[in-house]
């Protein structure tokens, strides 16, 4: 694997085998994605034992959000000047000491700031080791690899839920964060043992105004999409912090045409295969990225299914979706990007629309294959998105791509959680409003469920634009 001439790696680092830096790097998604989701179960019994009310436990998940809402603009940055072995190595380091801290803070206060360091960490784990994974592989290979790397990003959001309470009944709250100790200390020593260390040669002024204003856009657009979902905000107010954080996006967006060293280079998106594949995450990700969040609630409240056997039932879901990571690559060399992905993308909606038909008379056999056939096709949705905005993009310009695709992902999901959260209270106020006709909370499952893959669907009109040559002119490094 030769470098291009814009780089530098470390002499003595000698190429790495491709599947050790692979599990690396999964791995470190693993812990992140994880994090995302087993500590929501876990927050009544944080706050009993912190002796604080569980609806100030919230502001330790905002803690965390908005610090790599914040943050991750800027880890291509530091990738580029520093090194992707340096950095990935002190974002493991990062994540562990939060981890830690957050294992012995004796305060709600303690906790929130040690949020904050594992939020640092969190922020630089997934787009530097996305980034390696890039630089690493030939552009022929990324598809294949990206699949193998975000296989924990389907496991971590279903087991952790599960995990979460299977640790809080049977040990404590602290080992949900004491887990992550092990693996980031085997993180921090298999990076420095086989990751190359890939430092830019053209060493760019970083843009201390740009990242001010993109990141700031980013804090108030998530703590907006999180006020109208879970933090139940006023709606006057959720909607002025979207007002001003897209305000504060169109001024960065304007600023970066003629700014010599922007945060985020807007030639790129003359890359047409980029500015699809970042539309196609942004609106794509809205109705998948809710699926979490529905999914164990419509298991929960709909159905009737504790959560230990809700989380115990999704696990097919996960299992699926390692299976269609191994098919991805063999379709869209057959089929190719475009007519892959308008294919995919009306089949993902119907299937997240095809949920409105379980009922209580569901068998279980009939229920987890369902979910079964939807984790295959979803998670070749995601490889199939993350590897078409990103094939095109030579090394020079990945960094900046990478880093601004991750960005995309961290808003879209938060957004499909409040357009899912605010679907079901729409629902929920109607049904309510019906009772004496004696209509079911379960229809407030099924109608959003039909909307939100309405929408997946139609989405796939985006990815129509995907140019028909897309990936064909990949090159070995």
């Amino acid at each position: 694997m030769a470098e291009t001439t814009s780089e530098t790696a470390s002499l003595s680092t000698p190429t790495p085998p491709a599947p050790i830096l692979r599990w690396v790097v999964a791995v470190a998604f693993f812990m992140q994605m994880l994090d995302g989701t087993i500590l929501n179960t876990a927050l009544p019994a944080m706050a009993t034992d912190l002796d604080v009310s569980p609806l100030r436990m919230q502001s330790a998940v905002i803690a965390y959000m908005l610090t790599t809402a914040l943050l991750i603009p800027v880890s291509g940055w530091l990738a580029e000047r520093f090194g992707i072995r340096r950095v990935f190595s002190l974002a493991l380091l990062l994540f562990s000491l939060g981890s830690l801290l957050c294992a012995a803070s004796p305060s709600l206060d303690i906790l929130v700031l040690s949020r904050v360091v594992q939020g640092i960490g969190g922020a630089l784990m997934v787009p530097v080791g996305r980034l390696a994974i890039i630089k690493a592989h030939s552009r022929k290979e990324l598809v294949q690899v990206l699949s193998f790397i975000t296989i924990p990003a389907l496991i971590g959001p279903l087991i952790g839920p599960t995990a979460g309470g299977f640790l809080v009944q049977y040990a404590s709250w602290h080992w949900i964060f004491l887990m992550n100790l092990p693996m980031g200390v085997l993180g921090i020593w298999l990076t420095f043992r086989h990751m190359p260390d890939f430092i830019s040669s053209d060493r760019e002024k970083f843009d201390g105004l740009g990242f001010l204003l993109f990141g700031s856009s980013m804090v108030l657009i998530t703590f907006a999409m999180e006020g109208l979902g879970e933090l139940q905000l006023p709606k006057i107010q959720a909607t002025l912090l979207c007002a001003s954080g897209l305000l504060l996006l169109g001024v960065y967006w304007l600023r970066s045409v003629h700014a010599p060293h922007p945060l985020f280079n807007p030639r790129i998106f003359r890359i047409r295969s980029f500015a699809v594949g970042i539309l196609g995450n942004l609106f794509s990700r809205l109705g998948a990225g809710g699926l979490p969040f529905l999914l164990p609630l419509f298991l929960q409240l709909g159905l009737g299914y504790s959560p230990f056997n809700a989380g115990m039932i999704m696990i097919p879901l996960a299992a699926a979706g390692i299976l269609g990571k191994s098919l991805i690559t063999r379709l869209i060399h057959i089929l190719g990007f475009r007519r892959f992905l308008l294919l995919n993308t009306v089949i993902v909606g119907a299937l997240i629309a095809s949920f409105a038909t379980i009922t209580f008379q569901t068998s279980m056999i009939s229920l987890l294959l369902h979910l079964g056939i939807f984790g295959v096709f979803n998670s070749m949705q995601f490889t199939a998105m993350n590897s078409v905005t990103l094939i095109d993009l030579n090394n020079d310009q990945a960094s900046s791509g990478n880093s601004l695709l991750s960005v995309i992902m961290q808003v879209s999901i938060t957004c499909g959680v409040a357009m899912a959260a605010a679907l079901l209270n729409g629902f929920n106020a109607v049904a309510e409003g019906a009772a004496k006709t004696g209509a079911l909370p379960l229809g407030v499952f099924h109608s959003t469920f039909l909307c939100v893959g309405a929408f997946t669907a139609v989405t796939a009109l985006i990815f129509s634009q995907v140019p028909k040559n897309t990936g064909n002119c990949a090159e070995e490094k």
